[in-house]
């Protein structure tokens, strides 16, 4: 009883920590895809508050892609955000974006 007891704690200690997302993978992701249209980023995370934030990543990013789907402006970026690598990297994207929102105090370092 004791020995199945560990086992499944293990196996769900190991399943929660490797569901949970990193800012630095979100960091790398936001690199790549999003500080070419916005001007280095910092200003742009920073613009907006952490619930704005939340509110846009809902739904494995779907407020967020809809935002650039719907301009023109954002032509450049349409494939990216109808892309499933979009959906996958999501969580980590968001991690990063509340991590270094307006409101939480902290200062990104996207170099």
């Amino acid at each position: 009883m004791n020995k199945l007891f560990l086992v499944l704690v293990s196996v769900a200690v190991l399943t929660v920590g490797s569901s949970n997302a990193a800012i630095y993978k979100g960091q790398r992701v936001f690199v790549k895809e999003c500080v070419q249209c916005h001007d280095g980023g910092q200003s742009f995370i920073a613009g907006k508050k952490i619930r704005e934030w939340k509110r846009l990543m809902n739904k494995k990013g779907k407020g967020l892609a809809e935002l650039h789907l719907e301009n023109k402006k954002a032509k450049k970026s349409w494939r990216y955000f109808d892309s499933r690598q979009y959906t996958r990297k999501t969580k980590h994207l968001a991690q990063f974006l509340i991590e270094y929102a307006k409101d939480s105090g902290n200062v990104p370092a996207c170099n």
